[in-house]
């Protein structure tokens, strides 16, 4: 279904160490998953109220809290790095990783593996930090990697946007139709756009968290490479209906 290999990891010669950050960060966000209380497959939570409250005691710890991080609380400001490892499902961890595995690779091997960490995590941080600045006495935890994950897609629109992307749209019966990535990119952004501003401060997606990074992306994307040489040889990408 997902056929980047050839293509990103030969995009730029001299580079074979593959997308070591990517898979790190995938693998990172999967095990922490796995092994808290809200996959349900660590019997130490207990069943019931007892996992419940488990999970929402996980979350709280470890998610933003924008009203607690607005404050300035000690304990809060780290919480937009924690709360990029944090997932609240096993669709939105699954998701998320999706998205990063596709776009994160290609994104790792123009930035190189040590940029790309510090990128990733710099702008994950910008995107929760710009979400709760904007939810300012929101008490709602808000976990997940979307921001970063956003902010990935934002800088591969600028750096590879006539990579060609085949998306599966489930209203066409998953027929699968290929794209330039600026088009399937620009149409993804601008749905999460449409949603922040009919979007709350309570309980869903974070849609202007998406918003948030998404810019920061590109705009980081835009000020590091725009005099830099891009890409010559299209890419292939696969994109499946998920949405960070």
């Amino acid at each position: 279904m997902i056929d980047w290999r050839g293509t990103a990891l030969g995009a730029y010669e001299g580079v074979r160490t593959g997308p070591a950050v990517t898979y790190g960060l995938i693998a990172a966000c999967c095990l922490l998953f796995i092994v808290s209380p809200v996959s349900g497959l660590n019997p130490t939570y207990g069943t019931g109220d007892e996992v419940l409250a488990a999970q929402s005691a996980y979350f709280r710890r470890w998610g933003v809290v924008p009203a607690e991080l607005m404050r300035g609380d000690p304990g809060a400001l780290l919480t937009p790095f924690t709360a990029l490892f944090v997932h609240g499902g096993w669709l939105h961890l699954l998701g998320n990783m999706l998205f990063l595995w596709v776009f994160g690779a290609m994104a790792e091997e123009r930035m190189g593996h040590a940029g790309f960490a510090l990128f990733y995590l710099g702008t994950g941080y910008v995107a929760l930090a710009g979400y709760a600045a904007a939810h300012a006495g929101s008490e709602q935890t808000l976990v997940g990697a979307s921001g970063a994950i956003s902010a990935v897609l934002g800088a591969f629109l600028f750096l590879f946007p006539r990579s060609r992307v085949t998306s599966l749209f489930p209203f066409l019966f998953f027929l699968p139709l290929r794209f330039p990535a600026w088009a399937v990119l620009v149409f993804w952004f601008t749905l999460q756009w449409l949603a922040a501003r009919a979007a709350g401060a309570g309980p869903g997606v974070a849609y202007l968290a998406h918003v948030v990074g998404f810019s920061v992306g590109f705009l980081y994307a835009w000020v590091r490479f725009r005099g830099g040489d891009r890409v010559k040889t299209p890419a292939a990408a696969t994109e499946g209906d998920s949405q960070p």
